[in-house]
Order: C-alpha cells, then sequence, then structure tokens
C-alpha cells in the first residue's frame, strides 16, 4: 500500500465587518488555495445563503466522483483497447436535508455520453464502468451509492 497526501487552503473571505455577529451578517464566500493551481472561489450552496456564482462544495464533491470516474474509465478503456474520441458526463447527484440542518448525499447518477470510433466495442465500453467504479478514489471514498447511465454513439 502506498500513501498519498493532499493540501489545501480555506481562506474565508464572507466577513462584512461584523464577522458571525448573526446569521445574515456574512458572506458565505471563500477561496480555496492548492500550491501551484488556480484559485477556486467557494461559497455554500444558495439554499443556504450562498453565493450561485461560486462554487459549493456539494457542487466540487460531485465534479470529483465525475471526473475520478471518467480518468479510472479513460485508462481502462486505453489498456482494453476502447477508443474512445470523445467524453462528456452530465452527473447528477442528489442529497437530502435532514430536520437539524445537516444533510447527506444519497447518490449520484453518472451520465457520460461517450462516443466511441468503433460500434463494435459498445459492450466491452459498456462493461469498463464497473470496473473503473470498483477503482474509483472517490467512489470507494463515499457512502453513497454511485450509478452510471451512460450513452454511446459512433464516431463520424
Amino acid at each position: 500500500m502506498k500513501d498519498h497526501h493532499y493540501n489545501a487552503t480555506i481562506n474565508w473571505t464572507g466577513n462584512k465587518g461584523e464577522g458571525t455577529k448573526d446569521y445574515r451578517a456574512y458572506e458565505r464566500s471563500h477561496v480555496i488555495y492548492i500550491e501551484g493551481k488556480p484559485d477556486i472561489p467557494g461559497s455554500s450552496d444558495p439554499s443556504f445563503r450562498g453565493d450561485k456564482a461560486r462554487y459549493s462544495p456539494e457542487d466540487l464533491l460531485l465534479a470529483s466522483v465525475s471526473a475520478c470516474h471518467m480518468l479510472w474509465y479513460l485508462h481502462l478503456c486505453s489498456v482494453a483497447g476502447v477508443i474512445v474520441v470523445d467524453y462528456e458526463d452530465k452527473a447528477e447527484g442528489t442529497m437530502v436535508e435532514t430536520s437539524d440542518g445537516g444533510g447527506y448525499f444519497t447518490e449520484v447518477v453518472l451520465k457520460p455520453q461517450i462516443t466511441l470510433k468503433d460500434a463494435a466495442m459498445q459492450t466491452k465500453a459498456d462493461e469498463i464502468h464497473h470496473e473503473a467504479n470498483k477503482l474509483c478514489f472517490i467512489a470507494n471514498s463515499v457512502k453513497f451509492p454511485v450509478l452510471h447511465q451512460a450513452t454511446y454513439k459512433v464516431a463520424e
């Protein structure tokens, strides 16, 4: 087994002058800094007084699940001889809010639209999703199901 370590700095930028004096006195704005990479503007979801123009933790969780699956999927396709020429995922996540104000994701559904070089590759391409899900670091780290509803077309 090999350990990998990651670092991020989160800086709250939403103090409007009175700090957290009350629930409406501050913004949820923050910036995510990772050394050597572009900053990510963050906020809470708009349902929780967040800025809809910034990324919420929920957005980033969904994007992480989707990106991890895609990267494993493309790798496994390349090893299996399945030639993917385009991949776009329109992932959806469902989160429920609990009576105490907390909440949790109940599922993520990945909906990749995959363009293959050859129609004969579709059966194998579809099977590879299951293997990618088993290997995805992020999918293995969450307690909700990650489902797949892939569609395919053939490059012209």
